[in-house]
């Protein structure tokens, strides 16, 4: 299974993209978030996906850095739907309280030639908390991060034997252990450096730093931890200097991508 990260950064960043990523198998795309806006076009492009091979995506929550791209996909493949160049149906996974927002925005500003596909090759797939899908072949289970901002969903993935879950974009909550233990791979945020705690106040965005998303991948005994959503300060140094701090909490294996960077799970 291929990871493609597409963005890393936060709800305000500009230097680059709002957080989201592909999983990849037998040249089928499974898209977890869209960020902000059109911009998803463009790494999609950089990063060799195409939207004809891309059947399922996944919205974590409402936030503008995490929904807005949809409609973009939306009308894309839509359009590509009217025109005879996409097979099959898109699907469309989100917590049930989901649904109405994504099809409400799309409606708004996108052709009604195009959401005419609502419900026929442009599918809704409601979720409920621990709900269980099928999705690149891969048993796929979904939950409620118990966010204190907005409803939110993580999910779990099961690669041959090797758990992947993404907890999405707040700190994991210990009531979610029964779906997050036994991860071989952790996608957690870390807003920020722990020594710029002060700077950036993560705790007061309910997010966290890289000393404690580090601390808390140790406690599970997760064996690989990729860390994402962060500020933009530091970008170029933001590897170096988020693996130094990291490493004295952590002694797994500690991933801190840059956008478009690629990873085997």
């Amino acid at each position: 299974m291929k990871l493609t990260i597409l963005g890393t950064g936060n709800a305000t960043v500009t230097e680059c993209y709002n957080t989201c990523f592909a999983l990849t198998e037998n040249g089928q795309h499974f898209l977890v978030d869209c960020g902000g806006g059109n911009r998803i076009l463009k790494v999609l492009k950089d990063t060799g996906i195409d939207l004809t091979d891309l059947h399922d995506i996944f919205i974590t929550h409402e936030h503008a850095d995490h929904i807005l791209g949809i409609v973009w996909m939306i009308r894309l493949i839509g359009t590509k739907m009217n025109q005879g160049k996409y097979e099959g149906d898109l699907r469309i996974y989100c917590h049930s309280d989901l649904v109405n927002t994504i099809r409400t925005l799309s409606e708004l500003t996108t052709q009604k030639k195009v959401c005419i596909h609502f419900g026929e090759r442009i599918i809704f797939v409601p979720l409920e908390h621990g709900d269980q899908k099928q999705i690149l072949g891969k048993e796929v289970t979904f939950f409620d991060i118990m966010s204190t901002k907005a409803k939110q969903y993580g999910f779990t993935m099961n690669i041959d034997g090797t758990k992947f879950t993404c907890v999405g974009d707040e700190p994991y909550n210990e009531a979610d252990y029964e779906f997050v233990k036994g991860s071989d791979w952790l996608m957690h945020e870390a807003f920020c450096l722990f020594g710029e705690a002060d700077k950036f106040k993560p705790y007061e965005k309910h997010h966290s730093t890289v000393k404690e998303a580090c601390l808390l991948a140790e406690e599970l005994g997760v064996s690989n931890l990729i860390l994402y959503h962060t500020e933009e300060t530091h970008l170029k140094q933001r590897k170096e200097m988020y693996t130094a701090e990291g490493t004295a909490y952590y002694h797994g294996n500690l991933y801190v991508p840059d956008d478009l960077e690629v990873f085997e799970v």
